[in-house]
Parts: structure tokens; sequence; C-alpha cells
């Protein structure tokens, strides 16, 4: 008798439905860092047996962990780069280009800094341009009634997607920027850097302008047709340019078809997407976007389409055009 229920036990046991455990590992980028951890917490409460990391090495420095194959998601807060993919095709990684949220790339100064209304994209290049190292020291250097002070530059570290994106949008080529400044891949310390400092300029994502409002002034941008603040809004109708951009995570394809947690962590990703960019302060893109991003992760399409899109054109036109 003992034995029967003994075997009945280790019938039962054997037959219970297992949880699924692991650990999903993610890199990248600081700007979209807020976004995925939201996710990650929401994820978590629901799946105390899965473990979610996110680490902070901006997205150059987390796309060399990606294409390595050590980490399941890379946060970008640009596309991936061509010889980015080509380090993941020699390394054997396939990946997949989910694009999650829009992002207005604000330039901030400190709240007590009551003489900058806006600044035109002329100036912010006059500002960061590399010939800028050294020369453009002061406020009354960008314009002549500006205070004789210094002008103390915050700004995205080298391999931040932010970093990237900036001097290509405002220099006119990618990491072309003066080095005298003070840099960071952790936007926090950006943040701190200039509410700190009367005299600071910054620039780092939306979110943590939102997040630190009561520290920090966003100084509109002029590119010739007047100056517009950065907002939800403006990114939606296409005024705030040329400092709106799409961010994204990749996904390692094989960690998505073999790891059944990473595969969870993926999907439940794309379903509570919307509600989560909103809530760290990012702008949620337009829902037809997000139904075509989901059907890119069901047929697991790999491969990059956004990596020569033109500024400007709408997510879910870029995702049409590469059919």
């Amino acid at each position: 008798m003992k034995r029967g229920i003994f075997a009945l036990l280790v019938l039962m046991v054997s037959c219970a439905p297992k949880k699924e455990g692991g650990t999903v590992i993610v890199d990248g980028s600081s700007t979209v860092y807020p976004i995925t951890e939201a996710v990650a917490d929401k994820f978590q409460k629901e799946n105390p047996n899965i473990k979610v990391t996110v680490g902070i090495s901006g997205t150059g420095g987390g796309f060399k962990k990606f294409c390595r194959g050590e980490t399941d998601i890379n946060n970008a807060s640009r596309p991936i780069k061509d010889k980015e993919i080509e380090v993941c095709k020699e390394n054997g990684i396939e990946f997949i280009e989910l694009p999650i949220a829009y992002d207005a790339l604000t330039v901030v100064v400190n709240p007590q800094n009551n003489w900058v209304d806006h600044l035109t994209v002329q100036e912010l290049k006059k500002i960061w341009e590399p010939e800028a190292q050294g020369k453009i020291t002061k406020w009354n250097q960008i314009r002549p009634n500006w205070p004789d002070a210094p002008l103390n530059l915050y700004g995205a570290g080298v391999d931040s997607g932010t970093f990237d994106y900036f001097t290509e949008a405002i220099v006119g080529k990618e990491k072309a920027s003066r080095g005298d400044y003070v840099s960071s891949e952790d936007d926090n310390v950006l943040v701190q850097g200039v509410a700190n400092d009367k005299y600071a300029l910054g620039y780092f994502g939306f979110a943590y302008y939102e997040a630190n409002k009561d520290k920090l002034k966003a100084v509109p941008i002029d590119n010739g047709n007047g100056p517009v603040a950065p907002s939800y809004e403006n990114v939606i109708n296409g005024t705030y340019q040329p400092l709106s951009r799409p961010l994204f995570i990749y996904v390692n394809k094989e960690s998505y078809e073999k790891k059944p947690y990473v595969k969870k962590f993926v999907d439940y990703y794309l379903k509570v997407a919307k509600e989560s960019v909103k809530e760290v302060g990012y702008v949620p893109l337009p829902d037809e976007a997000y139904d075509l991003v989901k059907k890119r992760l069901e047929k697991k399409i790999t491969g990059s389409a956004f990596k020569d899109a033109k500024p400007g054109l709408k997510i879910q036109d870029i995702i049409k055009l590469e059919k």
C-alpha cells in the first residue's frame, strides 16, 4: 500500500507543470533602460522564477556584448550599424530588431539660467563641433548679449547611441564632437551635473528630463522653422526635428527560440510596451506600428530595416517599406 502511494506521489510530481526558470540578460542604452526596467519589474512580479538583469553599457558598448553572444537583448537608442551587423554575422548571431518607442532627445540647462529661451541648430553645432574644443568656452560666444560666464557642457559618452545620434543630427557627422565636456553613458550622472551647475548645458533622453523637471529647464530648438519644445505632441506631429528618434530592443534570435524564459519576457515586453513607455515619460508608437512590430517578432524577421532609414519617416512606413 505504502509503495503504491509513493509511486502515485512520484507520478504526480513528475506530471506537475514545471515552472520556467532562468535569467534574461539585457544590456545597452541608458536611454532605453527606464522602459526595459519598468517592463522587467512588472514581468518579475508575475514570473518570480525568472530573473531579468538590465545593465547600462551604452548602445555601442551593449552591441559589443550582444554581438559576442553574451546578452539576450540589447537596448538601443539608434539602429544597429553595418560594422556591428558584421561582427554579429561573424559570431553567428542573428537578431530581431524591434522598435518600441519614440524619444525627443532633449537639450537642457539649469533652472537658474534666465538668458536661454531657445537655441538654433547652428548654435548647437557651434557649441558641440570638434573645432569648438578649447575655443567656445563662454556663453557670450554663442550670443553677445548672454553672460560672460563659463559654458559648462554635459553630454553622452562615446559608447552611447545618444552620442551617435546627436552628433550626426547636429554636427552633421556621427561621432564628430568636441571632447572637453563631462561625458557619461549614465544619463543620471548628466542630470545631476546640469542640476547642480548654473552655467551648464547638456543633452539626453526625454524621459530623464521628464523625471527631473523640477531640477532642469528644457531648451526649445529652432531648425529654421521657429523654436519647438520637446514634447509628446511635437514628436508625434513631426515638428521636433532633428532630435526626434526611435528607440529599440534587439533580440538574439537563438535566445528567443531556445530559451523559453527569454521568449516569455520579449512577448510580454511588446504586450505592455505602450503603457510602460508612457509611464517612464517617452512617446509610445501608434497602435498600427506596435501591431507591425508584433508581427515582425511572430515571423522572427531578422536583420535591420532601420540602419539606412531616413530621419522623419514613420516607423510603420519603414517596416512596410521593408516588405
